[in-house]
């Protein structure tokens, strides 16, 4: 006759079968980057100066990124990565890179550079009041 499995042999089995999912999930492509595009509140960068006219800047924390294409104009994106959700790491000449599956985007437009994504980064309202950026 046998006995049926210990409970500490079932608990690690459901642990390692919870995990082995978790993993696909964030692997499954989708519409990973448009869950939490804007954020709920405004959040408040820093000085608009800290953006390059002609240049980006990545608010990792934040989650965001924000391009100057012209002195005054600011376009803001989400920097989460609409392949499988993993925030931007760097932006070197206005292309931001995903450090997950290396897709690359144009934080000037949000527009997919390179895959696997295939969506571009959502967009993101952002003003300048009294030389700070605000998004949201």
């Amino acid at each position: 006759m046998s006995q049926p499995p210990a409970r500490r042999t079932v608990l690690r089995g459901v642990a390692l079968v919870g995990a082995a999912g978790f993993g696909v999930a964030a692997c499954s492509g989708g519409d990973a980057g448009e869950a939490s595009a804007t954020p709920a509140e405004p959040v408040a960068l820093g000085a608009a100066t800290e953006v390059p006219v002609g240049g980006a800047k990545l608010y990792r924390e934040n989650r965001l990124v924000v391009s100057q294409p012209e002195k005054g104009q600011f376009k803001c994106f989400s920097a989460k990565c609409t392949h499988a959700g993993c925030v931007l790491d760097k932006v070197e000449r206005n292309q931001g890179n995903c450090p997950c599956h290396g897709s690359r985007f144009d934080v000037t437009n949000g527009k997919v550079i390179q895959g696997p994504a295939t969506k571009p980064l959502p967009e993101v309202p952002v003003k300048s009041e009294g030389g700070k950026l605000i998004a949201g």
